[in-house]
């Protein structure tokens, strides 16, 4: 693609008098980059910098408290209730303009929903009780560790403060207040948050709204508050400054809630107030685990374009789209005139220098989202977002501080999977000699077998090919790293990432032939073959090796993934005895391909290693599909054709199969480097060999040796060190 083919994005547009030099923003996306007290620090400011730096048209903060620390959603939220916060906001405001941007601040209060804030013991700000949902399932998909990090400080179940007149003209000028500090603080424009189940959302939705005064009951009454928000907000900033609102779409799931006409209506409301564009958003009844990835960071791709054609019809201001729109079908839309903006969320987590590679027109450089959402997975546990195939996202000031202090080296890297290529990529972008040796045909490790299994997962394994195909980097496949050939080489230091132990756990049952483990599941849909596959599978190996190469399994996984569609050397009835990541995705795989699947495990809850927000979803569509799970199993044994169990209840089972994959049993694999080391090598560790961390953690170990590489310090050095880039959780 060439950027000709993406003219409209790449062209500029006007919010109201404010002039964006291309119509790609930084969605609104609260990170948890602040300092503790609110202001905006080193941290956050390089975040949005770096944002900047890549080349996007307009950058807008994460929700930004007008009553801090009321209201507040997340313990490290940026505030602006106060004259204090001004001078980091400042700073914040100076460093997105250095880069030719322009910065919006979107003014929020938490209300219903201020977690954080009634944690400190304050009360959740409501127009009124709101009433109890029936067969929640939202906190069930929680482990029991994040349950504890969640509930962390909270004593007791927070106070509801239903508002009265009095206090709804204080959230009024707050709002207020809030844009007055942001017009001084330097920023081009507001962006006031209606939606997501926040203060003004709670009120414009008729579920949680159940007042009968003036500000209950009629879609114009609903909205009154947000809409008293809106001219309070023009009368401090004046009718030049850019002002605008995101709004809910639809409250998805939510028996009650804002439909797409309540909608149409509160934007035609907005619209006659003065308000300069809307973000369309949408929300969720949040008791739902599915639900939280069908709204406001949708895993279908442009969820929220039909509501968008919808609001297009009925208001002429400028409409902010957003929601997982790829690139391609955004411009088409801007092109037929279905919204004006395209707002960026993830994709620019992914890869904040996305704006500079389009205009460029170099697309393949495009580093890719696979929409894991660990970013805001992250949030939901008190911690500070993360990407999973980024690791500098939340440490770019780190980054600036950080010199490089040795000379170039040569560096021999051990292994081509995802850490492999992400370490020979980063050495080679600073400058050192790079060879990888990969004892495979092809680079990738397992990120093969999840490209299959996620599909997401294939685009980032093709551009870490890529990138370490366009740098300076010697690769040798089919090459066996041994002492002997690493001393010819004479590199200065070695890194080995070869990947994790994959041994069968002490299972009953575990020797017979229809069992595979999971690098027998690997190897058997990749079309590898090894001695324990020979041994068990009765000409499976040989059938699956043709499949490989006949599809030429490096250029065109697409093509794999079709035919095992059709094809697997596998029975109908599967049981899968794991429910962490590896189990649960390799379910979802092989639902898709028609077999009737079992997930048995003795762990009281599934999904562990994926992040919250896709476990919520993977969990519900696998039951939805027809797996079945059962969580705290006992006694599990395996049968010639069957596995026998006893449930949670104690109830004995015997689930029928005709093979059995025992994805579970994983662990780091040192014994590549500790021979290395014997031999006299300077040895660093990255990936699942340190034990298994999936994508993000092969990217994030990666990134951290490479740091400790070009900091001068030695592998021991490196071991003992933290700078905030490593000891990832496990995400997939």
């Amino acid at each position: 693609m060439s950027t000709s083919q993406y003219p409209t994005l790449l062209s500029p547009a006007r919010i109201g008098a404010l002039e964006l030099k291309n119509r790609m923003i930084v969605t609104a996306m609260g990170v948890n980059f602040a300092e503790s007290d609110g202001s905006a620090g080193e941290r956050l400011i390089a975040y949005h910098e770096e944002q900047a730096r890549g080349g996007v048209g307009l950058v807008i903060t994460g929700a930004t408290g007008v009553a801090l620390p009321v209201g507040r959603v997340q313990r490290w939220q940026v505030g602006i209730s106060e004259d204090r916060f001004l001078p980091g906001l400042e700073k914040l405001v100076n460093a997105v303009h250095r880069h030719g941007a322009k910065a919006a601040v979107q003014l929020h209060h938490g209300g219903l929903v201020a977690g954080d804030s009634a944690r400190d013991g304050h009360p959740l700000w409501a127009p009124a009780m709101p009433t109890p949902v029936k067969d929640a399932d939202f906190l069930s998909y929680f482990l029991p560790e994040e349950l504890a990090k969640m509930s962390a400080g909270m004593s007791s179940p927070p106070q509801i403060k239903v508002l009265e007149q009095a206090d709804i003209a204080l959230v009024v000028q707050q709002f207020a207040e809030g844009a007055r500090r942001a017009k001084q603080a330097g920023f081009d424009g507001i962006e006031i948050h209606g939606g997501h189940g926040y203060i003004l959302s709670s009120f414009i939705s008729p579920k949680t709204n159940t007042r009968t005064d003036a500000y209950g009951g009629s879609v114009e009454n609903r909205a009154r508050l947000l809409l008293e928000v809106i001219h309070a907000v023009r009368a401090e900033v004046g009718a030049e400054f850019a002002l605008w609102v995101k709004l809910d779409s639809r409250e998805v799931g939510k028996q009650g809630g804002i439909t797409l006409e309540d909608a149409k209506r509160t934007a035609q409301l907005v619209e006659q107030a003065g308000a300069d564009a809307i973000t369309v958003s949408a929300y969720h009844e949040t008791a739902y685990g599915k639900l939280h990835s069908e709204s406001n960071i949708p895993q279908i791709p442009g969820a929220n374009l039909p509501a968008t054609a919808a609001l297009r019809q009925v208001v002429k201001i400028p409409l902010i789209a957003s929601g997982r729109i790829e690139l391609d079908v955004g411009e088409a839309e801007l092109q037929k005139g279905t919204f004006d903006f395209l707002g960026l969320g993830r994709k620019l987590l992914a890869d904040p220098e996305l704006p500079n590679k389009l205009a460029a027109g170099d697309i393949a450089a495009i580093r890719p989202c696979v929409y894991c959402i660990t970013c805001a997975s992250a949030i939901y546990t008190g911690d500070s977002t993360r990407c999973a195939v980024n690791a500098e996202i939340g440490v770019e000031h780190l980054r600036i501080a950080r010199p490089r202090s040795s000379a170039p080296l040569h560096i021999a890297i051990v292994g081509g999977g995802p850490a492999g290529m992400e370490a020979a990529r980063l050495l080679a972008r600073d400058q050192h000699k790079v060879t990888l040796l990969e004892r495979g045909p092809r680079l990738g490790g397992t990120l093969q077998f999840a490209s299959l299994a996620y599909q997401p997962n294939q685009r980032f394994l093709n551009w870490l090919r890529r990138e370490v195909s366009q740098a300076d980097v010697d690769l040798r496949l089919n090459t066996e790293a041994t002492p002997e050939l690493l001393r010819s080489l004479g590199a200065d230091a070695v890194i080995v990432a070869t990947g994790a132990k994959r041994d069968l756990p002490e299972i009953p049952g575990n020797e017979q032939h229809h069992v595979f483990s999971g690098d027998d599941m690997r190897k058997l849909i990749l079309g590898e073959s090894s001695a324990r596959l020979k041994s068990r599978t009765s000409g499976l190996t040989r059938m699956a090796t043709r499949i490989g190469a006949a599809t030429g399994l490096s250029a065109n996984l697409d093509l794999v993934r079709k035919l095992t569609h059709a094809w697997m050397p596998l029975g109908k009835h599967i049981v899968i005895i794991g429910g962490e990541l590896v189990g649960v995705e390799l379910a979802e795989f092989l639902l898709e391909r028609g077999r009737v699947v079992t997930v048995v495990d003795e762990a009281p809850r599934f999904g562990a290693g994926l992040p919250i927000v896709r476990r919520m979803r993977l969990l519900a569509e696998l039951r939805e599909h027809g797996a079945v799970l059962q969580p705290s199993a006992t006694n599990i044994r395996i049968e010639a054709d069957a596995v026998t169990f006893e449930d949670a209840a104690g109830n004995a089972q015997r689930v029928k199969s005709q093979q059995v994959i025992v994805a579970k049993g994983a662990s780091g694999d040192s014994s590549v480097a500790q021979l290395l080391r014997n031999n006299g090598f300077a040895v660093h560790e990255a990936g699942d060999c340190t034990g298994v961390g999936y994508i993000e953690g092969a990217i994030r170990n990666a990134q951290s040796v490479v740091d400790a590489i070009n900091g001068g310090q030695s592998p021991a050095e490196a071991a003992t060190s933290s700078d905030g880039t490593s000891g990832a959780q496990a995400t997939g």
